[in-house]
């Protein structure tokens, strides 16, 4: 049975662990094992940053400490996540961050994830939670146009430029999460903040560049004039921001 036991820690050791520990200048990844995790101890010291995958819903912390500029780092997920925190002490710098990913040409830009957050006890110089979506892909660049045909001796003068295309409008960027605060009622409202705005709209894509006309070309009785280049494509527009998020405080 004790074969068992130490059988089943080292195959699993998450499914076990009451205290975890963040060292200075690390990244750690809980697991994705399951959606619910209980701490008696979340300790990320300065600099460190604790990833939680997109598929926890549920995170409770008996003591939660946060060194100088460390992080809680949330994956974009569609669910929320509810976080509760029996005593936590945060530092200076430290942050909880639940932005949404940016867009990519393939992917639509995604929002912040909503958050669910209780501190039972709180004692930090400021509250810092990060919510805002994902900012827009660019636009797709323009094509370019094709260059003229040069001139012949024995033919017309040389063709024109082709124009080129225009760039394409910038990709909305997603929406800002919902942040829900429960925290006591003695802790300041003046070191708290939360940023839910919408993730930027991408940037224009540039207009394709014009084709070159064609060369000038001397023969033996005339000379071909060169044609004329294209025009420029024309730049798209900026994509639109996403909207805002909304945050709601409730004392006890």
């Amino acid at each position: 049975m004790r074969k068992l036991c130490l059988l089943v820690a080292l195959v699993s050791p998450w499914a076990s662990a009451q205290v975890l520990q963040v060292e200075s200048h690390s990244l750690m990844r809980l697991p994705n094992t399951t959606s619910t995790l209980t701490l008696e101890r979340l300790d990320v010291a300065d600099y460190g940053t604790l990833l939680v995958p997109s598929n926890v819903t549920e995170l409770s912390v008996g003591q939660l400490h946060l060194g100088r500029e460390a992080r809680i780092a949330i994956v974009p997920a569609q669910q929320a996540l509810d976080v509760k925190v029996v005593q936590a002490e945060l530092a200076e710098g430290s942050q909880i961050t639940s932005r949404g990913a940016q867009g990519t040409y393939t992917k639509a830009a995604r929002p912040g994830r909503d958050l669910n957050l209780r501190f039972n006890a709180l004692t930090a110089p400021q509250l810092s939670v990060d919510a805002r979506g994902g900012a827009g892909a660019p636009g797709y660049v323009g094509l370019d146009g094709a260059n003229g045909q040069a001139p012949g001796c024995t033919w017309g003068a040389a063709g024109r430029g082709a124009d080129g295309s225009n760039g394409s409008d910038g990709l909305p960027g997603a929406a800002g999460a919902r942040v829900r605060l429960e925290l006591p009622s003695a802790y300041p409202a003046e070191q708290i903040k939360v940023t839910v705005d919408g993730g930027a709209g991408g940037a224009p894509g540039p207009g394709g560049k014009p084709g070159h006309g064609g060369k000038a070309k001397g023969c033996l009785v005339y000379t071909a004039d060169g044609g004329k280049s294209g025009r420029p494509g024309a730049e798209g527009q900026p994509g639109p921001a996403g909207a805002a998020g909304v945050v709601t405080v409730q004392r006890f």
